[in-house]
C-alpha cells in the first residue's frame, strides 16, 4: 500500500484535531493484527540477541548501535520462510512493526551499562548488585515511555516531524509487505537495489569485512603476504593526505590549525546521505551553517586566542586537540544553549501540550470529540505515572547509590529539558545527543555537591536515559503512525522490550565484565580491560572527577557565545512561529551541526541537496520515470541507503571485535 501523508500546507494550517481525524479515517488499520502473542515473543527473543550484540559493541567502542531495521528484516525473513513452508501465517506489517518496537526498546537498555553505571562502579569501587541494576533500569526506562507520550501528540500527530530513522523503518516495512501491487513491488525492488549497492560500498570501505574475505576466506595473508587487508578509504581526502605527507605538499589550515584537527574531512557515508535525504534541505542547511560557523570561524579563533588548548592530565600526559576536545572545551556551551533555548521556545509556543488535561470540556466544544481516545495511550497515565515513577527513581537512586534526596529531586526538571532537546534531535536527524547533554546534569549537580563524584553520575545517567528512551520511542512510533498502528500497542511493546533488554544485558554485563576470580570474588578492576575499553564510561568518569576537583572559571568568550546563542535562538524560533514554518532555519538544527561530526553534516547536506535538486527537476513530470524514481521513490532510496550501510556497518563492528 502507498503510505499516505499530509501536504506541507495541511501540516502548517490544519489543527491537530483535523489531522487526527484525517489519520483515523485514511491511515488507521482498525482490524489488522498488531501486538499478537507471536509478534510479542518474536520481538522479545530478537531483543535478547540484539541487546547482547549492542552491549558487546558498546563496551568495545562506546557507541550504541541501532537494531530497528535489523529486527524488521529478520522478522520478515523468519515468517516469510515459515509461511512459504506452510508452517505459519505470514506476519502482518503491523505485527512486524510491533516486533521492531520491542527489539529496539531492548537495545536501548544497554546505554547506561556502557556509560554512567560502570563509571559509577569504577569511581566508587562498589559493584551494584544485579537485582538493583535490573530494578533501576526498568523503572527509569518505563519513566521514559511515560514522558514520551504527551510529546508524541505534538511531534508526530501535530508537527508531523520526519524522524528519519523511524520513517526509513516505515518505508522498509511498507515495501516488504506491499508486494502484491506493482507500485509496491517497484518500491521494494528500488529499496533492495539501493540497499545492495550501499552494502557493497560499505563492505569495500570496511576493514572488518575485507579482513574476513581476504584473510579468512581467501587466505591472502599466507599466499600473497598481505599484513593488513586492502580496502577503500571512506574518508576520500585520506588519499590526498597520504600523498601530501610523502611529497611534503600543502596541508590545508585555518588560522594555523590543521583542518583535520577541526574534523573537516571529506567522507562518503551512504547512511548519512540517506538521512540527509529524509531530513530535507532546510534542516540540513541549518546543520551545515552551525558546523561551518563553529569549525571554520569560531573554533580556529578560540584556538588562536588560547581559549581552546591541549589539556594536560594529572600524570603529565597531553591530550592533543581534536574535534571532540574542541566541542567539549568550548563549542558545546553555545551549541547546547542554542538547542535548549530553541527547543524550549518551540515547546512554550504549544502550551496546550501541558494544559490539555485541564481543558477537556473546552477542547471538546471547540474541536469536537477526540477520535483517537481509544487507541492513544491516555494522557492521564503519563500525568500520574511520571511524578510517581520520577519520585520512585529518585528514591531508588538514593537507596541503591547513596545520592542525596535533594540532588535527585533537582535532577527531575532536567528530564523535561533533555527530553525536548533529544526528541527534537531525533525528529530531525535520528540522533540523540545524550552524551553531550548529560553534562548539563553532571555540571548542575556537581555545582551543588563537588565532594562526591558519584552524586552527579547517577542523576545524569537517570536524566539522559529517560530522555534517550523517550526520544527513541517516538522514533519507533513513527512507522506505526505511518502504517496505521495503535500507539497503545507500541507502548506496551516498548515495555516488553525493556524487560527483554534488562534480562539480557544485566547477566551478560556480570558475565563479561565482572567475572569472579579464583576465590569467587568480583572486582571493578576487571571492567576495563584490553578487550573492553569502555570509552564512554571513562569519559563520564573523567567529567565526574573533573567536577569533584574543581572547574576553573569559564573563559569570557564562552559566556559571550552562550548569550549570543540564546538571543539568536529566540529570534530564529520566534520568526519560525510567526511565519508558520516558512522560516527555513532552525536553532536546534544549528546547534546540532556543532555537536555532530562535520564530515557527517556535510554528507547529510549533500544527500539533502541531491534529493532536493532531483525533486525540483522531476516534480513537473508526473508521468516520467524520473518522477517515479526521485519523487515517489525518494523515501525507499533513502531507506535503502540507510539500511544497507547500517547493516554492513554493524556487521563490520562485530567482525572487528571477534576477529
Amino acid at each position: 500500500m502507498a503510505i499516505q501523508h499530509l501536504t506541507d500546507e495541511q501540516v502548517r494550517t490544519w489543527s491537530r484535531a483535523q489531522k487526527d481525524e484525517w489519520w483515523f479515517n485514511n491511515v488507521f488499520q482498525k482490524d489488522m493484527p498488531q501486538l499478537t502473542l507471536r509478534s510479542g515473543l518474536t520481538g522479545f527473543f530478537l531483543g535478547l540477541v540484539l541487546t547482547a550484540t549492542a552491549l558487546y559493541i558498546g563496551a568495545k567502542t562506546g557507541v550504541g548501535i541501532g537494531v530497528g531495521l535489523t529486527s524488521v528484516i529478520l522478522a520478515f525473513a523468519i515468517f516469510k520462510s515459515l509461511a512459504n513452508s506452510g508452517l505459519a501465517r505470514d506476519f502482518s506489517v503491523l505485527e512486524n512493526n510491533c516486533t521492531q518496537s520491542i527489539a529496539t526498546a531492548a537495545g536501548y537498555t544497554v546505554m547506561p551499562l556502557i556509560a554512567g553505571l560502570p563509571a559509577y562502579m569504577l569511581i566508587t569501587g562498589h559493584i551494584i548488585p544485579w537485582w538493583q541494576l535490573m530494578v533501576w533500569l526498568v523503572v527509569v526506562s518505563v519513566l521514559g515511555v511515560l514522558v514520551a507520550f504527551p510529546m508524541k501528540r505534538r511531534f508526530i500527530n501535530e508537527d508531523q516531524l520526519p524522524f528519519p530513522e523511524g520513517r526509513a523503518a516505515g518505508v522498509v516495512l511498507d515495501s516488504l509487505y506491499s508486494g502484491d501491487g506493482a507500485e509496491g513491488m517497484y518500491k521494494a525492488r528500488l529499496l533492495g537495489k539501493v540497499a545492495g549497492l550501499a552494502a557493497v560500498y560499505q563492505a569495500l570501505v570496511s576493514d572488518g569485512w575485507m579482513k574476513l574475505i581476504q584473510f579468512k576466506l581467501l587466505q591472502m595473508d599466507k599466499w600473497a603476504g598481505l599484513k593488513e587487508p586492502w580496502h577503500l578509504q571512506e574518508r576520500l581526502d585520506s588519499y590526498y593526505y597520504s600523498w601530501a605527507i610523502k611529497a611534503d605538499a600543502y596541508i590545508p589550515k585555518i588560522l594555523g590549525t590543521d583542518i583535520r584537527v577541526l574534523g573537516l574531512r571529506l567522507t562518503l557515508d551512504m547512511a548519512m546521505v540517506g538521512v540527509g535525504g529524509l531530513m530535507g534541505i532546510a534542516v540540513a542547511t541549518s546543520c551545515l551553517i552551525g558546523a561551518l560557523l563553529n569549525f571554520t570561524v569560531l573554533a580556529p579563533l578560540m584556538i588562536q586566542m588560547g581559549d581552546i588548548a591541549p589539556r594536560v592530565n594529572v600524570d603529565g600526559s597531553i591530550v592533543p586537540l581534536s574535534r571532540a576536545e574542541i566541542v567539549n572545551q568550548w563549542s558545546l556551551w553555545w551549541a547546547v544553549t542554542m538547542m535548549v533555548v530553541g527547543a524550549l521556545v518551540g515547546l512554550l509556543a504549544k502550551p496546550e501540550l501541558f494544559t490539555a488535561m485541564f481543558k477537556r470540556k473546552s477542547r471538546a466544544a471547540d474541536q469536537g470529540p477526540d477520535v483517537l481516545r481509544d487507541i492513544e495511550l491516555p494522557l492521564w497515565i503519563s500525568y500520574v505515572g511520571v511524578p510517581v515513577l520520577g519520585l520512585c527513581s529518585v528514591w531508588l537512586t538514593h537507596e541503591f547509590f547513596g545520592v542525596p534526596w535533594l540532588l535527585g529531586l533537582i535532577s527531575l526538571p532536567l528530564i523535561l529539558v533533555l527530553t525536548v532537546i533529544c526528541t527534537n534531535a531525533m525528529a530531525l536527524t535520528s540522533w540523540t545527543p545524550t552524551g553531550a547533554l548529560s553534562k548539563i546534569t553532571q555540571f548542575t549537580i556537581g555545582a551543588l555537591d563537588r565532594s562526591n563524584p558519584a552524586s552527579n553520575l547517577l542523576p545524569a545517567t537517570m536524566t539522559s536515559d529517560v530522555a534517550s528512551n523517550a526520544a527513541n520511542l517516538l522514533s519507533d512510533i513513527k512507522p506505526g503512525y505511518m502504517l496505521g498502528g495503535k500507539p497503545r500497542h507500541q507502548a506496551l511493546g516498548h515495555i516488553i522490550g525493556i524487560l527483554a533488554g534488562t534480562l539480557a544485558a544485566v547477566p551478560l554485563f556480570f558475565l563479561l565484565f565482572l567475572p569472579p576470580d579464583a576465590n569467587g570474588v568480583r572486582s571493578t578492576a576487571s571492567i576495563v580491560s584490553d578487550q573492553f575499553a569502555f570509552p564512554a564510561a571513562l569519559q563520564w568518569k573523567g567529567v565526574a572527577e573533573l567536577i569533584a576537583k574543581g572547574i576553573s572559571q569559564l573563559p569570557h568568550s564562552v559566556i559571550v557565545s552562550m548569550v549570543v546563542a540564546a538571543v539568536m535562538a529566540v529570534i530564529i524560533e520566534v520568526t519560525r512561529i510567526r511565519t508558520r514554518g516558512r522560516m527555513p532555519l532552525s536553532a536546534v538544527s544549528i546547534g546540532l551541526g556543532v555537536v555532530l561530526p562535520p564530515d557527517a553534516v556535510i554528507c547529510m547536506f549533500l544527500g539533502a541537496l541531491l534529493f532536493w535538486i532531483m525533486h525540483k527537476r522531476h516534480e513537473g513530470q508526473p508521468q516520467g520515470a524520473g518522477f517515479r524514481r526521485w519523487v515517489q521513490g525518494a523515501e525507499p532510496i533513502c531507506a535503502g541507503l540507510i539500511s544497507g550501510a547500517a547493516l554492513m556497518g554493524i556487521g563490520n563492528a562485530i567482525l572487528n571485535v571477534v576477529m
